[in-house]
């Protein structure tokens, strides 16, 4: 579907960032050069996050500070150029919707619309709001509120969409309704920098991942590598897990959808993607169990057999076993006690065992 391009799609360098700002307390200090494709701003509350957006929006001007989005300079304090909102051709979707309550839903998918920059029928139809156009905001649910928003800010026909924690208010129920959309905004190359402290919208949206911690950039990377790492995830080792591409093999009459991941059969409750499709599956670390000898007769249908790649002893009792796998890296959380009584060390064969209903339906997404 070809639904409105973003006007800076495709690959190179989609925004370049350099900011310092100074608050009680706190300094923002980064600089930037991000690719294009979906960029997830990733790190705990009152890491910068959102003030990066606020920079890049020009709803806050930086004690210093150059913007650059597309070849385009937005902002460079030096030469005293600050762009307005209104003036930088961006679309930004908030935690709430933040629509106009005495428009339409298709008033407020009109407002800002540029002429040229985007077929309402086809936004309409990608967002699934079709029945909704005659309500108004107060009628609608919060899932519903911010796929109106996506249709907005979509429609304006942005250089690049900032989304700040635009899931935030949302339960895990409409959470998982959304991500899908973003998900197709992603894959049309959109530009699209997203702020987080989710691991699991970071597996299932993120090209490319910039972790802040106290207004400084800690580290960059893939969701795979960033995911993997206790001391740059916000919700430390609870948060870590595995991140693994597969493709859709077979959907069983049992509902349960079988992929292939690296050769190996990994069993998903049903997914709606087709057979053949790419798909991604993070598994969280504390839902892997592993075991020296491969199992025999438990409940649960996924074994994947590997060498131990490392071990990682924590603070308190616990450990994180990395496990090298045909279907990918995997991650175990473990007792130390546990990994001595196994005799775990780096290169022994090992079996990670991973319960199909343990992977939540947030945690599976379109590849």
């Amino acid at each position: 579907m070809a639904v409105a391009p973003c006007r800076t799609a495709g690959g190179g360098v989609m925004l370049e960032l350099s900011l310092r700002h100074r608050f009680d307390g706190f300094t923002l200090d980064v600089d930037l050069a991000l690719p294009s494709g979906l960029t997830v701003l990733f790190g705990r509350s009152g890491s910068g996050k959102s003030t990066v957006i606020k920079s890049v929006a020009g709803l806050l001007r930086p004690d210093e500070g150059r913007v650059v989005v597309g070849g385009k300079v937005l902002g460079d304090t030096s030469r005293g150029l600050w762009l307005p909102p209104h003036k930088r051709g961006l679309g930004v979707i908030f935690q709430e919707g933040r629509l106009f309550p005495h428009l339409t839903v298709r008033q407020n998918l009109l407002y800002g619309h540029r002429a040229g920059r985007g077929d309402l029928a086809e936004v309409v139809d990608m967002l699934g709001i079709g029945a909704l156009l005659q309500r108004r905001p107060a009628g609608l649910s919060g899932g519903e509120q911010q796929r109106v928003a996506i249709g907005r800010a979509l429609l304006a026909g942005p250089d690049l969409i900032l989304a700040d924690e635009p899931l935030a208010a949302l339960d895990e129920g409409r959470k998982a309704d959304i991500l899908p959309y973003f998900e197709r905004l992603r894959d049309r190359a959109c530009p699209i920098l997203y702020v987080t402290h989710s691991p699991a919208e970071v597996a299932r949206l993120a090209n490319h991942v910039v972790v802040l911690d106290a207004g400084r950039v800690l580290r960059q990377g893939s969701a795979r590598d960033i995911l993997g790492d206790p001391e740059l995830v916000p919700a430390g080792i609870r948060g870590v897990g595995a991140v693994l591409e597969a493709r859709v093999a077979q959907h069983h009459d049992d509902g349960l959808t079988q992929l292939d991941a690296g050769g190996v059969p990994l069993f998903l409750p049903r997914v709606a993607s087709p057979v053949g499709a790419m798909i991604r599956v993070r598994i969280a670390a504390q839902e892997v169990i592993l075991s020296r000898t491969r199992p025999e007769g438990l409940s649960a249908l996924n074994i994947l057999s590997g060498q131990i790649d490392s071990i990682r002893a924590g603070d308190g009792p616990g450990a994180l076993v990395a496990l090298k796998t045909p279907a990918g890296r995997i991650l175990a959380r473990i007792t130390r006690r546990s990994a001595e009584a196994l005799d775990l060390h780096e290169g022994a064969p090992c079996h990670a065992v991973v319960k199909t209903v343990a992977i939540a339906r947030e945690d599976i997404g379109q590849g």
